[in-house]
């Protein structure tokens, strides 16, 4: 019975994150998360020979997408992102629409 339970908490968990998710690609920031996510492999490898881009790409996704779920301003969008550092800034100019929202970041 334990293992029911353990796979019905996997399954409400696995929701909520659906469900987040899609607010988020539904919300402020959306058209913009969608470009991160079509940014190919190569494209983030260009930036650093290790893995620390796409560490630093994890994490900006996740702020975008928090950002379009809360309806958070660009403002403070772009300081988030100037927060993650120099990396995600270049990742950012490889988006053409997330780019010109936050202007010269």
């Amino acid at each position: 019975m334990a293992g029911s339970n353990s796979v019905e908490g996997m399954e409400r968990e696995l929701d909520a994150l659906l469900a987040l998710s899609h607010q988020a690609f539904v919300g402020k920031y959306g058209r913009e998360i969608d470009e991160l996510l079509g940014l190919s492999r190569e494209e983030i490898d260009e930036i650093t020979p290790d893995l620390t881009d796409l560490e630093i790409y994890d994490r900006l996704l996740s702020v975008v997408k928090l950002a379009s779920k809360n309806n958070i301003s660009q403002a403070e969008l772009g300081k988030r992102i100037r927060a993650l550092g120099e990396v995600a800034v270049r990742i950012v100019k490889k988006t053409k629409g997330l780019y010109n929202l936050l202007g010269d970041i």
